[in-house]
């Protein structure tokens, strides 16, 4: 029943935003979706703590330690991204940058992406899954799009067709993999449920399921902003709305990612080699040096965090490649605070360049003059992704580091020169912004900052302390993935 209602609120509300998102409480209306959204999250989380994995629904839905974790964490920032894009889309109207049928198109976007998220990450059939990432595609196509302007137009339409060809690769990845199964499990529906096909993993055929892996990976790999399928990842971020970036960061990347991990337990189990762990570590290892080095000569603040992103989630996919339970756990912990820090980020981004009229960073000066929190919010956020103790990025990055010293100890170079040029890109253009003289206006409505510093300090607390509860997950979702 939980399930049910994760995926019917926000399909509902999307619905419902779609004809009365023009309304001056839409945006409270859409905050309370996201928030019954959440709370029916943290009920299946308890159903799934206290009775263990299960499915539902004549078995088209399955839940366990893996999905659990990011259902509420995609449950959360989406709530919290509600909050935050309640002034931050009411200034965009002010400033005359979004029209009514604009704000009516987003809120139920948003809504609707929401629920493709969910979707993709509940269903245990793999057609389904890439039904609900096409999905996801349209929905943040439109979103990305919102302002009309010709670079947002252009941002989606590379968005659009760069997505569309990878989601293509994924789709015959798909069909390969049923064309493994049919002659295992029957040509019905089962043929394509996951729990069926790990069940038989060793009796699949191993080449057709390393074909339908690259496939795979390649396609959801694009979703996810792997170099060198990473082009349309920097544009959609800069030339969308603030909201947006902060959800394809802590979202969407997540879901893709999570995609290719289920592909890639089923590969283990059937090539009984690391094939696919190789072709993840090294499509990792690429998207980290590029993306690291690609920073230093970004001048959009929104563009520079989204190189950002494609360097976590490159080392991410590196720490699943290498599997183990040490990476693994690594990984899932990565992926938890990588969400959590770059959407919070992306809203002191937002606001920054909402009060200094730009996203250009050379022109965005004395933050923390004009905006304190706005100011210490990136600060902070910056200190925290760039992975400086006590914050949780710093013990992820650690304990994948320290894995790769054990596993691939060639790799150490270039994780270090990458994490250190990353380092010294950003904290140097960040500290320019946060701090100097600035004669910028006040906006016109108080920026929404609670959820920067909430998504902080829970990045802060698992840097010291992981609950048990969570700890458990991770090792239990480690030992399958690894």
């Amino acid at each position: 029943m939980e399930i049910f209602w994760i995926l019917a609120i926000p399909l509902t509300g999307g619905a419902l935003l779609a004809v009365l998102g023009n309304r001056d409480w839409a945006p409270e209306f859409g905050l309370f979706l996201s928030a019954c959204t959440l709370v029916a999250a943290g009920f299946l989380t308890a159903h799934v703590v206290s009775e263990g994995p299960f499915t539902a629904f004549n078995e088209q839905f399955f839940v366990d330690s893996f999905n659990i974790f990011l259902v509420a964490l995609t449950a959360l920032v989406a709530f919290t991204t509600s909050l935050f894009s309640r002034p931050y889309m009411r200034i965009e109207r002010d400033h005359g940058k979004v029209g009514v049928k604009a704000l009516r198109l987003y809120h139920s976007m948003f809504q609707l992406f929401t629920f493709t998220m969910l979707l993709a990450l509940l269903s245990n059939n793999m057609g389904i899954l890439w039904v609900a990432m096409e999905a996801a595609t349209l929905t943040t196509v439109l979103l990305v799009s919102l302002y009309r302007t010709p670079a947002s137009l252009e941002a989606a339409w590379k968005y659009f067709i760069l997505c569309g060809v990878g989601i293509a690769q994924a789709l015959f990845g798909t069909i390969l993999l049923y064309f493994a199964a049919e002659k295992i499990l029957g040509s019905g529906g089962t043929a394509l449920l996951w729990t069926h096909l790990n069940a038989v993993k060793p009796q699949l055929e191993p080449t057709v399921l390393s074909l339908a892996f690259i496939f795979l990976l390649v396609g959801y790999g694009t979703k996810v902003g792997l170099v060198p399928l990473h082009n349309w990842l920097p544009d959609a971020h800069a030339e969308g709305p603030t909201p947006v970036s902060a959800v394809l960061s802590g979202l969407l990347l997540n879901v893709a990612l999570y995609a290719v991990v289920r592909a890639k337990v089923l590969v283990d189990g059937a090539l009984h080699t690391h094939l696919a762990g190789y072709l993840m570590m090294g499509f990792g290892l690429l998207s980290v040096t590029v993306a690291a080095f690609l920073l230093s000569r970004q001048k959009d603040i929104k563009r520079m965090f989204a190189y950002s992103s494609i360097e976590h989630m490159g080392l991410i996919t590196f720490a699943f490649g290498m599997g183990g339970a040490v990476a693994s756990f690594a990984g899932l912990l990565h992926m938890t605070v990588h969400s959590l820090t770059k959407s919070a980020i992306f809203f002191a981004a937002g606001h920054a360049a909402q009060i200094t009229g730009t996203q250009i960073m050379d022109n965005i000066r004395g933050l923390i003059r004009q905006s304190p929190a706005v100011g210490w919010g990136l600060m902070l956020g910056t200190i925290a992704i760039l992975g400086i103790p006590p914050f949780g990025v710093f013990a992820s990055e650690f304990l994948i580091l320290t894995a790769a010293m054990h596993q691939t100890p060639w790799a150490i170079p270039f994780l270090l020169i990458s994490l250190g040029v990353a380092f010294a890109a950003i904290f140097s253009k960040v500290q320019s912004m946060v701090f100097g003289e600035t004669t910028a206006p006040r906006l016109s409505h108080s920026p929404a900052l609670v959820p920067v510093f909430v998504h902080l300090l829970l990045v802060l607390l698992l840097g010291i302390y992981i609950p048990p509860y969570l700890a458990e997950w991770f090792h239990q979702a480690a030992q399958w993935i690894g």
